[in-house]
């Protein structure tokens, strides 16, 4: 299985909330990430421990340039961010180069794969009516 992992624990909160829904990488990743695939999102850095947050399919993986990126796009990939600016910058530090507008990237966009609901969970949550 592959992994999807983040480096940052800021986003480990968006993940949990759904609030983040993709991520988008420096670089033509479209043979490391394909349509369909399951992936297993955490959060860590490299050579150390890393947090499991859920696992994922992936929905789309789309390659283009920074320029081409919708603010729909962005907002995926972070809910505090609207504008390529504010992406680039965030970008130039995680990867500490400097990033513009032609720049190739790839946008990964998953959703949590969650467990199916059973009638004992249910009733132990409070979710769905009494019976008669």
């Amino acid at each position: 299985m592959r992994v999807l992992n983040f480096y940052s624990a800021v986003f480990a909160d968006q993940l949990r909330r759904g609030r983040k829904t993709a991520t988008i990488r420096l670089g033509d990743k479209s043979h490391k990430y394909r349509k369909n695939d399951c992936v297993l999102v955490t959060i860590g850095y490299q050579y150390s421990p890393r947090e499991r947050i859920f696992q994922a399919v992936i929905d789309s993986v789309e390659v283009k340039r920074m320029r081409e990126l919708s603010p729909r796009d962005i907002e995926h990939d972070n809910p505090e961010f609207r504008r390529v600016e504010d992406l680039m910058s965030f970008l130039q530090q995680i990867y500490d180069r400097p990033v513009d507008l032609d720049d190739v990237i790839t946008v990964v966009r998953f959703s949590q794969i969650v467990e199916p609901s059973s009638p004992i969970r249910d009733r132990m949550h409070g979710i769905g009516g009494a019976q008669n």
